[in-house]
């Protein structure tokens, strides 16, 4: 009874104890990525748009070493990276990987060069392995919470039996390890760590740092609850309870969906959702050997269950609506984010699924009253819902590393302003970065007054890349500027940007200046 008092104690306590979570995006770096410098910077300064924990901070000079004498230091949402007082010309990058207060890292590098670029590169991104290792391990997890706890919920609350438990006893068995191999690999994602370092203190240490990690103790002491709720004490029942509020509560601490705001809304819909899955999913496979070995409560229990079901679906489709639409934000990202491409797909299986469930509902179940020879056509139907929430675990587990459309942060473009008594040209260069680009200018008179022109013109040019002049005629839009689109600017580095004004047949003005062009 002890250990069942602390494991239950365990659900609440963490549960409760988790603070506001978001999802971090690098908002300012100064100086800007792509900088080319006169001199070394005192210190490279990033700010996000939340308080973020340093996983693995990296400085390399511009001759590729990597130096171990940057020092880091952390203020709110800044990091500041002082730089080494001998750090040598050339180009230097600070490859930064910090965690989101959901639990989950953010990558990226800033470069500079100072005197002339290099050839530096930032460091190879995380081994792929690694990836494949955290989906495996939280479609794991999974199935010990849905198929695991919500069988065993399943069994001592709707059937009253125990019969067909080998299913979820087993989901238990692979889902603790799981748990437990998701904080080592957690841990290795989130410091940039190669596998072998799951031997050292570090992987586990970081990931209790982070809401991830009490959120994956929660779901342990569930799956253990559930795994005592199998015996036949007197208290089984209550433990199959408290496991599977442990499924909702493990799910609700972390994660994109749970910590989006308003978190007033957002936690209990994640919380309702989980339990709403763990309810259905959890069905299935106990349900499949009740219909496969029929007896005088087989019926019964089709009908209880089919009774809860239909709210629970309820539950899980205006839950399942509310989270989309808050991270999603538009209808559109739907189909250009990845994060809506990946909800679309699990949508599709959602769909199949409520496909099947109504037909056993409505046409399966009744038809079991009338004619025992109903429960072969039954079970292949609940072998296909256990297919495809199967399916929508594997793709649910791919969010993992895709950060949803309400965190992308838009880039901010790139403006130059070029200023003389006679004239004032605004340039505005989006995404600001070697590819292709596009350029709004914004045309005035030394006064600040628009300047009305018959013509304009953009020429670019990148002589040290020896990129000759690039001349490109710009169109006037309905808002009053002039707009020049889809522009290749191949190489980053300084481009040499002229704009002529044609202001009458015979007063053409023109200005130049430099725009220092980022790596893409």
């Amino acid at each position: 009874m002890r250990l069942i008092a602390a494991l239950a104690t365990l659900l609440l306590f963490v549960g409760y104890s988790t603070g506001v979570f978001a999802h971090a995006a690098l908002i300012a770096v100064e100086p800007a990525s792509g900088s080319l410098l006169k001199s070394a910077p005192k210190a490279v300064e990033l700010r996000f748009n939340e308080a973020v924990i340093p996983g693995a901070i990296q400085l390399i000079d511009g001759t590729g070493r990597v130096r171990d004498d940057a020092r880091v230091t952390i203020s709110g949402e800044s990091i500041s990276v002082a730089m080494p007082p001998d750090l040598p010309q050339g180009t230097a990058v600070v490859s930064y990987r910090v965690i989101s207060q959901d639990g989950h890292p953010v990558a990226g590098s800033v470069i500079f060069s100072v005197g002339a670029p290099t050839a530096t590169k930032p460091p190879a991104n995380a081994d792929g392995g690694l990836n494949a290792l955290i989906w495996l391990t939280r479609i794991g997890l999974y199935l010990g919470l849905f198929v695991g706890v919500g069988g065993v919920f399943f069994a001592r609350w709707i059937a009253w039996s125990m019969a067909g438990m080998a299913v979820p006893r087993i989901a238990l068995l692979v889902g603790l390890p799981s748990a437990v191999a998701s904080l080592g690999v957690l841990g290795l994602d989130l410091l940039g760590l190669p596998p072998a370092a799951l031997v050292t203190a570090a992987p586990w240490t970081i990931s209790f740092a982070t809401s991830a990690g009490p959120a994956l103790l929660v779901a342990i002491a569930a799956m253990l609850l559930a795994l005592m709720a199998l015996g036949r004490a007197w208290y089984a029942r209550a433990l199959a309870v408290v496991a599977f509020a442990g499924v909702g509560l493990s799910l609700a601490m972390t994660g994109h969906a749970a910590t989006a705001p308003p978190e007033v809304l957002t936690r209990p819909a994640i919380f309702l959702h989980g339990l709403g899955v763990a309810f259905w999913i959890g069905a299935l496979a106990p349900l499949t050997v009740l219909v496969s070995r029929p007896t005088a409560a087989t019926l019964p229990v089709l009908n209880r269950f089919s009774r809860i079901a239909m709210p629970v679906v309820a539950v899980l489709a205006l839950t399942g609506l509310l989270l989309a639409i808050i991270q999603l934000e538009r209808l559109s990202a739907l189909v250009e984010t990845s994060y809506g491409l990946i909800l679309s797909f699990k949508l599709l299986l959602v769909l199949s699924l409520l496909g099947l469930a109504a037909l056993n509902r409505f046409r399966l179940t009744p038809a079991l009253a009338k004619d025992q020879k109903a429960t072969s056509v039954l079970k292949r139907s609940i072998l296909l819902e256990c297919g495809a929430a199967l399916g929508i675990f594997a793709v649910v587990a791919v969010w993992r590393f895709t950060p949803p459309p309400r965190t992308i942060v838009p880039e901010t473009p790139l403006a130059i302003h070029i200023h003389t008594d006679k004239a004032m040209f605004q340039v505005l260069v989006s995404p600001g970065k070697a590819g292709i680009d596009d350029f709004v200018l914004q045309l005035m008179t030394g006064e600040a007054t628009p300047l009305k022109a018959k013509e304009a013109t953009l020429t670019l040019s990148l002589p040290e890349r020896g990129i000759e002049p690039i001349e490109r005629d710009a169109e006037l839009g309905p808002d009053g500027y002039w707009h020049v689109r889809k522009v290749e600017l191949p190489f980053a580095g300084r481009w040499h940007v002229r704009i002529d004004a044609l202001v009458t047949d015979f007063e053409k003005i023109t200005l130049e200046d430099e725009l220092e062009v980022a790596p893409p």
